[in-house]
């Protein structure tokens, strides 16, 4: 696939993201699991240098090939503690808001909630919102995946 255009860097909008990346780290959850939650939504959104991008940073983080393959199928798979899972359910219900799709129900939110304190389903909730905003602009730019920023 070829990028249809080349994007310049704005410093003040790299400058935005790095704030907005730090907001999500910094909220002591483990980035391992902000890590799969990128991951499942990049997938969601079909979004090639996102999906590249998510597994090299999730592998040096140490996350496992085995766990690595089987997030596009984590309900049904046995490697995902139950937290990871009320975060990728989260991930999931905030992302898939189009089509009379529910969004995040009440049911979804409680699992998160006996898992997550507040401040930490923000750190998710923004983790979806910034991977949905690059996956909409790789996915309208056609940026082909091979580049871990």
């Amino acid at each position: 696939m070829q990028a249809r255009m080349e994007t310049t860097v704005n410093p003040d909008v790299v400058n935005a993201i790095q704030l907005l990346s730090k907001a999500v780290r910094s909220s002591g959850i483990d980035q391992k699991t902000t890590e799969l939650v990128h991951l499942r939504v990049s997938q969601i959104n079909g979004c090639s240098p996102c999906v590249y991008a998510g597994v090299a940073q999730a592998k040096k983080l140490g996350e496992t090939d085995e766990r690595l393959h089987a997030v596009a199928v984590w309900r049904e798979s046995p490697f995902f503690t139950d937290a990871e899972r009320a975060a990728l359910d989260l991930a999931e219900a905030a992302t898939r808001i189009e089509d009379g799709q529910p969004g995040v129900d009440d049911e979804t939110w409680q699992a998160a909630a006996e898992h997550f304190a507040p401040a930490e389903i923000s750190s998710i909730l923004l983790c979806v919102a910034l991977t949905n905003f690059f996956n909409r602009i790789n996915r309208a730019l056609r940026t082909p995946a091979g580049k871990v920023w």
